[in-house]
This record gives structure tokens, sequence and C-alpha cells, in this order.
């Protein structure tokens, strides 16, 4: 396994740079939606644009960061598990981000249903709640601080 390692770190890498475009775009996607009156043009193409960003993009990168992230942590001799802290809290943040993630899924849904009840200010916040969580798991990542 360890000589994949490489090779399953790179493609994790791209998983989660996929996902963090996603996760910074549909946000903001959304900002823009509210302004659009429900039925019309404009918002139909916004409901297209939020459904195929999630489910062709979003979706699968967040699996494959998830599934190729567990393989590097439970790759032999890469994470000690009883010493190793800043993982227990990496995991932690990224559980927060796939619980972004499914709010954003859910926001989806009631955007494509003409449902949505939160404004604009609303995603605008959340449009900052995932590069915060990514500074953080960056910086445990690579620092190693405890």
């Amino acid at each position: 396994m360890i000589e994949y390692y490489p090779w399953i770190k790179a493609a994790h890498l791209i998983a989660v740079i996929a996902w963090m475009a996603g996760m910074l775009y549909l946000p903001r996607l959304f900002v823009y939606h509210c302004a659009a009156v429900a039925g019309s043009a404009q918002s139909e193409t916004f409901k297209v644009m939020e459904r195929r960003l999630l489910k062709a993009i979003l979706t699968p990168a967040m699996v494959a960061t998830w599934v190729l992230g567990l393989t590097l942590a439970f790759t032999p001799g890469i994470v000690s598990w009883s010493s190793d802290g800043w993982m227990h809290v990496k995991l932690v943040l990224v559980l927060a981000m796939s619980g972004v993630h499914g709010l954003l899924a859910r926001s989806t849904r009631e955007f494509a249903e003409d449902r949505n009840r939160r404004s604009a200010r609303f995603y605008r916040i959340v449009n900052e709640v995932p590069a915060v969580l990514m500074v953080g798991i960056v910086v445990l990542v690579i620092v190693k601080p405890f």
C-alpha cells in the first residue's frame, strides 16, 4: 500500500480542491438566486446550475475526499491515532464541512422546489464557513501542532 501512497495523496488533494471549489461557489449562486423571481427564466437557470454543481462535482468530490482521506489515514505508519491529536481535530472539521455540504444540498432542493426561505445575507455568511474550515484543516495537516 505504501508504494501507492503518493498517488492516493495526489488524488485526495485533487478531490479536496474540487470539493472546496464547489463549496465556495454554490452558496454564491444561492445569493444571486435569492434575487431571482421564482419561476422566472433566471431562477430556472440557477436551478440547473445548482443541481449540476451539486450532483456532478460537489458530491462526487466529497465522497472521493472521504474515501481517499481515510485510505491515507489508515495506511500503516502514517498516523499515530494515539498521539496525533491534530488528526482527531481535523476529522471533526471535515465532519463539519460535510455538514455544511448537507445544508447546501438541502438548500439546493429547497430552491428547486421554490421553497427557499433564507436570505441572501444568510448565504453570504454560509459562503465563508467552508473557507474558515479549510484554513483550520490545512493548518492542522501542514503544521501538526499537537
